[in-house]
């Protein structure tokens, strides 16, 4: 399931319009890292089109996943404070809604109930990331789940709100200049 989901499912109205209003979409050419392995970072970002990758210095640069649209990058960095452990790179231009961290961090310390939302969703989708490691690499008993067949039961109840505010931020946004 797209990460955004999960953040689209738990923010209310008002949040996802604070995240329309505050963020901004940005333009990332084929090859440009998007976040550097040990450096920090400045925004949180939702993929709109194109097709990114995620290395690891540690695996000698291999790519250890691919991101779409409707993914979520950046956000265990909000959560623990930390430099990126992962380089994340444009394989192909793509394009990317900008939430910078000024601007959250503001937010979310002033703004409880958003927080809440916003906390909530990363942990789900951070668990979820996690479940999914684990099940490929064979710790687990049903290790073919297949991300779309078994949704999280945290993001169920709001799913078809979620994926239409997902289909509207990236149809509208793709073309936004």
């Amino acid at each position: 399931m797209k990460k955004a989901l999960y953040l689209l499912a738990q923010l209310s109205d008002r949040d996802f319009e604070w995240l329309l209003r505050e963020g901004k979409r940005m333009s990332v050419s084929a090859g440009t890292p998007l976040i550097r392995e040990g450096e920090p970072t400045d925004a949180l970002y939702i993929v709109l089109d194109g097709r990114l990758e995620v290395c690891v210095e540690a695996f000698g640069g291999e790519t250890i996943a691919e991101l779409g649209s409707g993914e979520v990058i950046g956000e265990m960095s909000f959560v623990d404070s930390r430099r990126p452990s992962a380089t994340v790179k444009a394989v192909t231009d793509s394009a990317v809604w900008k939430i910078p961290r000024l601007k959250l961090n503001a937010k979310l310390s002033q703004d409880i109930e958003f927080a809440a939302h916003f906390y909530h969703a990363v942990a789900v989708f951070l668990s979820d990331r996690l479940r999914d490691t684990v099940s490929r690499l064979g710790y687990s008993k049903n290790s073919n789940l297949d991300e779309d067949e078994d949704p999280n039961p945290q993001v169920i109840s709001n799913l078809e709100l979620a994926k239409a505010r997902l289909d509207w931020l990236l149809n509208r946004l793709k073309e936004a200049p």
